[in-house]
This record gives C-alpha cells, sequence and structure tokens, in this order.
C-alpha cells in the first residue's frame, strides 16, 4: 500500500515495521513498510555486435541504461514492477554483408521519481535527478567489433547502483524529537501522522498539504526527529539532513520549555534548542543555513509560556549578550535569522493560521525574487546578444575601409 490521500488531498505516509529489511547481493536496504527511501539495482550496458573481419564490418554498439525522472513513479512501484531489480540493455547488432555497420543494442530506461541521487556501489554521486524527465547515464554499453578490437565485441559496463530518494517540499520541518512537529503537521494539513508522548514518533518521512482558500497548496514535510551529533549520523541523522537539502524553506519547531532526550542527556532550553540546530545543518551542510527559515514556538498552552516567550525573544534578538553561556561546539559560526518567529499551540490551535498566513507569504516572496532575478537575467543575455550582433557588421567594415585606404 502506497502514500494515501487524505479526504483533503493530504498525503500521508504510512508507517508499518521500519526494522524490516531485505538482501540484494550481499547488500542491505531499509524498507519501512508501504515506503522506500532507497533500492539498490543492477544496471548492465548490452553487449556490441560481432565484426565482419573479412569485410572490415563493424559490429553495433551495445545499447546504454538510463535513468529517467519519471511522473508518479514511485521506489515502491519500481520494486514491485521489476523485483528482480535487475535491468540490462540489449546487445549492438552483427556486422554483416547486406548491413556491415551493425545497428545499436536497444537502450534501457529505468523509471525513478523525481528527487533520486543516483550513487554507485562505492558511494560516489552519479548524478540526480530534479525534474521530470531528466536523464542520467549509468551503464554504458560495450562496443562492437572492429579492426582496434580485432572484430571482437566489448561487454558492456556492469554497475550496482543506489537510487536514494530525497523528497522535495515547499517547507521542511525541521526540530528534535518531541517538539511536536507531528502535531502540528496533523493541524496545518489534516494529514495523520503518528503522535504520542515518546520522543521519535516519526520514523519515515510525513507529508501533508496546506490547502488555502484560493486553491493554493504547499507540501510540508514532517521528518525524522534531529538529535545532537546528526551531522555524523547519529540517530536518524543523514537520513533526516539529506530530506532537508530539497526543501525550499525550513521551519524550525521548538519547545518553548527546552527538551531532554533522556535522563542521560542534558537539558536545553528554547534558546539552546536553537542552537544546536543549528549547527547540526551547518556542520552537515553549511548551505542550508542559506534556506528561507521561520520558527515556530510551541506549546504555548503550557504554564508560564509567555515568560519563557519573552526570555527567547531576547535571546534571539540579542544572541551575542548569551553565547558566552555556552559551549563553543554548541554555537554555530552563523546564527539563523528568521523571517517570522510564530508563538503557536499544535494542541488548541494557538497561532495556527498567522503560521500559515506566515509561510505562504514567505513562499510567495521568494518566489517572486526568483523570477525578478531570473527576468534580469534574460533581459541581460538579450542585451548582450544584441551587442554582439550589431557590433560584427561594424567590425567588417572597419576591415574593408582599411583596406581601402592601404590600395
Amino acid at each position: 500500500m502506497g502514500p494515501a490521500e487524505g479526504s483533503d488531498g493530504a498525503s500521508k505516509i504510512q508507517v508499518s515495521n521500519p526494522c524490516l529489511r531485505f538482501r540484494f547481493n550481499g547488500h542491505y536496504q531499509k524498507k519501512a513498510g508501504s515506503f522506500l527511501e532507497s533500492l539498490l539495482t543492477l544496471a548492465k550496458g548490452g553487449s556490441g555486435g560481432m565484426g565482419y573481419p573479412r569485410l572490415g564490418g563493424e559490429g553495433g554498439k551495445g545499447g546504454d541504461v538510463w535513468v529517467v525522472a519519471t511522473k508518479r513513479m514511485t521506489l515502491k512501484q519500481l520494486k514491485d514492477k521489476y523485483p528482480q531489480k535487475r535491468f540490462v540493455a540489449g546487445e549492438g547488432a552483427n556486422s554483416r554483408v547486406s548491413a556491415l555497420k551493425g545497428s545499436k543494442g536497444k537502450d534501457c530506461e529505468i523509471p525513478a521519481p523525481v528527487g533520486i541521487s543516483v550513487t554507485d556501489e562505492n558511494g560516489k554521486i552519479i548524478g540526480e535527478l530534479n525534474k521530470e524527465q531528466d536523464r542520467i547515464l549509468v551503464a554504458e554499453g560495450g562496443l562492437g567489433g572492429k579492426f582496434l578490437t580485432n572484430f571482437l565485441p566489448l561487454k558492456g559496463q556492469r554497475r550496482i547502483i543506489h537510487l536514494d530518494l530525497k523528497l522535495i517540499a515547499d517547507v521542511g520541518l525541521v526540530g528534535f524529537p518531541n517538539a511536536g512537529k507531528s502535531s502540528l503537521l496533523s493541524n496545518i494539513s489534516h494529514a495523520k501522522p503518528a503522535v504520542a508522548d515518546y520522543a521519535f514518533t516519526t520514523l519515515q518521512p510525513e507529508l501533508g498539504k496546506i490547502m488555502y482558500k484560493d486553491f493554493k497548496q504547499i507540501l510540508v514535510a514532517d521528518l525524522p526527529g534531529l538529535i545532537e551529533g546528526a551531522h555524523v549520523n547519529k540517530g536518524m541523522g543523514h537520513k533526516f539532513l539529506k530530506h532537508v537539502e530539497r526543501t525550499k524553506q525550513l521551519l524550525f519547531v521548538v519547545d518553548v520549555s527546552g527538551f531532554q532526550l533522556s535522563s542521560r542527556t542534558p537539558y536545553r532550553t528554547a534558546f539552546e534548542t536553537v542552537l544546536l540546530l543549528t549547527k547540526e545543518l551547518e556542520l552537515y551542510n553549511e548551505e542550508l543555513q542559506a534556506k528561507p527559515a521561520l520558527l515556530a514556538v510551541n506549546k504555548m498552552d503550557l504554564p508560564d509560556a509567555q515568560n519563557k516567550f519573552h526570555e527567547l525573544m531576547n535571546q534571539l534578538q540579542n544572541p551575542k549578550d548569551f553565547l558566552h553561556l555556552f559551549e563553543n561546539k554548541m554555537i554555530p559560526e552563523r546564527t539563523m535569522e528568521f523571517e517570522h518567529i510564530i508563538p503557536i499551540s499544535a494542541i488548541t490551535g494557538e497561532g495556527i493560521d498567522e503560521l500559515k498566513n506566515c509561510i505562504r507569504k514567505s513562499l510567495d516572496e521568494h518566489a517572486d525574487r526568483e523570477n525578478d532575478a531570473f527576468h534580469k537575467k534574460q533581459l541581460l543575455n538579450l542585451q548582450i546578444s544584441n551587442t554582439v550582433s550589431h557590433s560584427e557588421p561594424l567590425s567588417r567594415n572597419a576591415v574593408t575601409s582599411f583596406r581601402m585606404d592601404t590600395i
């Protein structure tokens, strides 16, 4: 059973047993019920065709294997459709009297969802599929037999490739476990993530759509909770952070009362939580700090929440006055600048409408700026093109005039 749709169209990913695993050629893959984040497959280019020594004919090149971004495709569907997970391209045609140049073997295409990162078995990135119909060559076909190969064909490239899904969403929820991200997602989008009093309720990405009255839709991803040390893959570290890379905007969610993962870990105030979340993003990929960010201060229904919120606002507005109180390893090189800071309660609904409006406003403003930058670039390219086209005839006339004067 794949990603389901709620009554409002909000996506809902169901998770059964997150510990289930299956094996492929000595490699293990994580499988979480109906949701697959990664898949190992075998890709093999086709062998070349035989040459024709007596007449110097060349065999056809073997077909290539491509990974192609395909609409409405999931890794679960790919695995179900091709359970063997083997993709082999066609062989090149042999050279013969009637066709001395053998035809190329048929290419093989692996349909994959948009948002896939393709790596080889050594972890080297081959490429990424960021939009529909993007293509990545993963296994090249062998050369056909020719004079240089003594008219013997070459085998195609054989590769084990790793298809790794990075979700593409408008907004990614960033927070430590039990910050209330799952409750918030269910409140703003009517998705139905697991909600409980223990820390790790989100083990897989959970998707929901914010629906606006003008039918605008914004996709929000609730990602597995971070813990300190996530950048070195502690807890759900890289599993979480890889998805953050693909979101347009970050929404930090912190508990106004602070956070403590367990009795064996230190208690962190709301301000410390913001610092640590920023530090984890910075250590994993400092480019994440350049993303637009909002801060939702959750659980404002708790006693003394208002006083703690005012204390947090003072610390965020004057961070340098407080940073000396913390260990250097906690302090990010650059503190996060939030476009909006909204006090909310995911339980009572306080501040939810304002949060939704702020998310919409921020995304629209950044989209407008990107469009303006794109149009300015197009105009500049047009001006450069016109300048070049007008200058070329002048330069030819100048040369002609010079030659006449010389004569």
